[in-house]
């Protein structure tokens, strides 16, 4: 279905080469029976049970917990999310949770806490879930609101609302990020694994987007945490999210990258079928120009997409330049493929039940969650000055000890 010479790029080892190839073939076999589009909680759930199943959700937790390698390897995780959505948009949203939603405890947690969680999700018996965002907080998270207050000497208690929560409803725990008074600003809030089952947790809403996932809004009321379940120091917070996000942000411009892809393969096929003026659609040179265009946004995008990824896998401590540009790129490009993919179709392009439509639904969310293309484009520039000012210290203090 999808042209995979990319894998003989360099960015690649055989490992990883095996490791799509693999999915790929399951992926084709077993995703659709598990797929219910009006039933979104249920199909979820049997996607993360299968995924574990099948073995894939070791990519998301090290070694030493059920997991395929020592530390996360960024590439597997980008083309696992690439191959899933490409397939099902779902299997890969219910792949990408169970890692953002332990990628704290496994950067950042205790030995206890990695014991107790990263195990199950591995196995695709836990779900997890991420929980940043707020209804007057989400790309500031400096601006969050929720508060986790000392209640007694050994726990806290968490007050406030998260909403866009991934998962929400249906997660087995929440990595909660709340306000705990350390300092003021993003230096004063702290990261608390709560279970879903946690006396004043609850379900506020849930939320219903143009492409079906499950999102919740939660509230916290008088919600009593031990901290034991903190996740890094006190007020340390600030530094697991922007951690995390630094492994998978560079995820969602691969699972952009697999809706791009799918929608080039879909327009190729048809515009090689379908007749127009006695020819194929494929034969006008506009037509042509369109999946040229395409191809060449999909190439680039992969390209960025992978840097990042082999970046972070070589050893940097951080990518943040990367990743942002990978995300930003990879789904302002994917929203583009698409579009072009749903004009070659014409009418059945955006004809229920046809795949690109439901594409051009799936796509419109990467450009906003994870840091929206416009706040991309500020971590950008801020990365890109403090190369320079970085460069200019060094100049001068060169010229100094000349």
């Amino acid at each position: 279905m999808f042209d995979a010479s990319f894998l003989s790029w360099p960015f690649f080892e055989d490992r990883h080469r095996r490791f799509a190839g693999d999915l790929t073939a399951w992926a084709a076999q077993d995703i659709k029976p598990l797929v219910d589009h009006h039933d979104v909680d249920a199909s979820c759930r049997r996607l993360v049970h299968r995924l574990g199943e099948g073995g894939w959700l070791k990519a998301v937790v090290p070694e030493a917990y059920g997991g395929l390698y020592p530390a996360f390897d960024v590439r597997t995780l980008c083309l696992a999310r690439e191959t899933l959505a490409a397939h099902e948009g779902l299997a890969d949203f219910a792949f990408a949770m169970q890692g953002l939603g332990t990628g704290p405890i496994t950067l950042f947690g205790t030995e206890a806490l990695k014991e107790q969680y990263l195990p199950p999700v591995a196995r695709g018996e836990a779900i997890a879930a991420f929980a940043l965002s707020e209804p007057e907080a989400g790309s500031d998270v400096a601006a969050m609101s929720t508060t986790a207050n000392p209640d007694g000497p050994d726990h806290v208690r968490i007050d406030g609302v998260k909403t866009w929560i991934s998962n929400g409803g249906i997660a087995d725990h929440y990595v909660v990020f709340a306000r705990s008074g350390e300092a003021p600003g993003a230096k004063g809030l702290s990261a608390y694994v709560v279970d879903a089952q946690t006396p004043g947790l609850s379900i506020e809403n849930r939320i219903d987007v143009i492409a079906p996932h499950p999102l919740a809004t939660l509230r916290f009321e008088a919600c009593r945490v031990p901290l034991a379940k903190r996740i890094g120091g006190p007020g340390e917070g600030f530094k697991v999210a922007m951690a995390t996000l630094d492994v998978f942000r560079s995820t969602v411009g691969a699972a952009a990258l697999g809706l791009a892809r799918r929608a080039l393969a879909e327009a190729l096929q048809h515009a090689s079928s379908r007749k127009l003026f006695g020819a194929p659609l494929g034969d006008l040179q506009m037509t042509q120009g369109a999946l040229a265009d395409m191809a060449t946004g999909v190439d680039s995008a992969a390209l960025l997409v992978y840097r990042a990824a082999w970046t972070k896998d070589q050893g940097a401590p951080r990518v943040t330049r990367e990743a942002a540009m990978a995300k930003m790129y990879a789904t302002e490009t994917a929203q583009g493929v698409i579009d072009k993919a749903v004009q070659i179709f014409g009418g059945l392009g955006v004809t229920k039940g046809v795949k690109v439509e439901e594409l051009y639904r799936e796509v419109r969310s990467l450009r906003i969650y994870e840091g929206a293309t416009e706040v991309q484009k500020i971590v950008i520039a801020r990365e890109l000055l403090k190369m320079l000012e970085s460069r200019r210290s060094g100049d001068l203090d060169s010229a100094s000890n000349r």
